[in-house]
């Protein structure tokens, strides 16, 4: 039985992990702290090493995070250079090569109809913010696969 996805638009297209932003990164800092608290009311090597690694779970926790959706940013951009390759009229495709990450990753929520207009007025206005091109989509195209 598939439901239908919910409506996103730009106050709801944020992904919320519970798990993972939640409990998972509620641990780990449960764990620093207390990690912090050993070594200051009971110094010694082996709570240093305990808040070191506490402090090492902490950053493999936020890097597995940054190189994630790193990579989903080079899939978007690939995703939409290919999109606007379709949709864009012939005199304005040599912008696609012109937009940065940001700008495909942000236009990536344009509708196919709207998407044209709103390249020409980032490239013209020199928009580099997502917020601020996210809040120009008037059609919200939704992206429930992020990462």
């Amino acid at each position: 039985m598939t439901t239908a996805a919910p409506a996103q638009n730009y106050d709801s297209h944020r992904k919320f992990i519970p798990g993972f932003h939640g409990v998972a990164f509620g641990i780990l800092a449960i764990n620093f702290f207390y990690s912090l608290y050993v070594v200051v009311t009971a110094f010694s090597v082996a709570s240093v090493i305990g808040l070191l690694l506490a402090l090492g779970l902490i950053m493999v926790m936020l890097y597995a995070r940054l190189f994630s959706l790193g990579v989903q940013d080079r899939v978007i951009r690939l995703e939409e250079r290919l999109r606007l390759q379709d949709l864009l009229p012939p005199e304005q495709k040599g912008t696609i090569d012109k937009l940065t990450t940001d700008q495909l990753i942000a236009l990536r929520f344009a509708s196919d109809g709207e998407v044209g207009a709103l390249v020409a007025t980032v490239s013209a206005d020199g928009i580099q913010n997502r917020d601020e091109i996210k809040k120009l989509v008037t059609n919200w195209r939704p992206d429930h696969q992020r990462v």
